[in-house]
């Protein structure tokens, strides 16, 4: 199947695309901006289709419009199109999703195993639970086991996360901290703790804190909550925010201590 060989055939159709949906109120710096390429590539491929006749400007409106000639073309293009990705997804689909866990027991190739999330890792046993899986291979007690045809859903309740908000340096730092109160709610227990920052740093290993991440926090922060772990993070100032948007936008409940003296 034919599907943009040539180079710069993709940027055509696209640009087609957008003159058939937007006529006639359409400017080469929308479309630049819609596709991300720059307004001289668009002008030099409307020029080109222009002057193949599938695009027209007309004198009195001095706007973009797409010829019957070029529908002919953009439909065409289209179904091939389609036509590929269908057959893409008819492959995709005929490869197995493999899923790794923790073997709690020795398990056989082809035998039904259930799952179950502890601690934030995913283990395969043999006692009933509301997901099943099927074993791929032959697998030792305490080995990664291969699983497919996974089934039901993995009861996971969404950790909590709680944020302490350290002073900037401008502010005192760690010297301005109440590390009483750091350690009334660190007592609390958390299976993560995530630092944010060279005053969080330094707080933590005032406190013989030892953290389990220290970059791409945020994310790691996501992550461990998503698997069902309560974390602490150490933030400072401002960064705080950072990590309250993100924690937000994936629907994560937390709350944010304010610890400056």
């Amino acid at each position: 199947m034919k599907v943009f060989k040539k180079k710069g055939e993709l940027t055509r159709f696209q640009i087609l695309a957008e003159i058939a949906k937007n006529q006639p109120h359409l400017r080469q710096k929308d479309i630049a901006e819609k596709l991300g390429i720059t307004v001289q590539a668009v002008s030099e491929n409307i020029k080109s289709m222009t002057d193949e006749g599938f695009v027209e400007i007309r004198e009195d409106t001095v706007r973009y419009h797409i010829t019957k000639r070029g529908i002919e073309k953009l439909k065409k293009e289209a179904v091939n199109l389609r036509k590929y990705a269908d057959e893409v997804v008819e492959t995709m689909n005929t490869y197995k999703s493999i899923w790794p866990a923790i073997a709690r027991e020795e398990l056989k190739k082809g035998e039904e195993v259930w799952l179950k999330m502890e601690n934030g890792t995913l283990y395969a046993e043999k006692n009933e639970s509301s997901a099943s899986a099927e074993v791929l291979y032959n697998t030792l007690k305490g080995e990664d086991v291969a699983l497919t045809n996974l089934k039901g859903t993995i009861e996971l309740k969404t950790g909590i996360v709680a944020i302490i908000k350290l002073p900037t340096i401008n502010q005192g730092g760690s010297r301005a901290s109440d590390f009483e109160k750091i350690r009334e709610i660190y007592k609390r227990g958390f299976d993560r703790v995530g630092v944010m920052g060279t005053i969080s740093k330094a707080v933590i290993d005032k406190l013989k804190i030892s953290p389990d991440f220290e970059f791409a926090t945020p994310y790691a922060t996501v992550a461990a909550s998503k698997r069902g772990l309560n974390v602490l993070v150490f933030a400072v100032g401002k960064m705080t925010n950072s990590i309250a948007r993100k924690l937000d936008d994936e629907g994560i409940h937390y709350t944010i201590e304010d610890v400056e003296k």
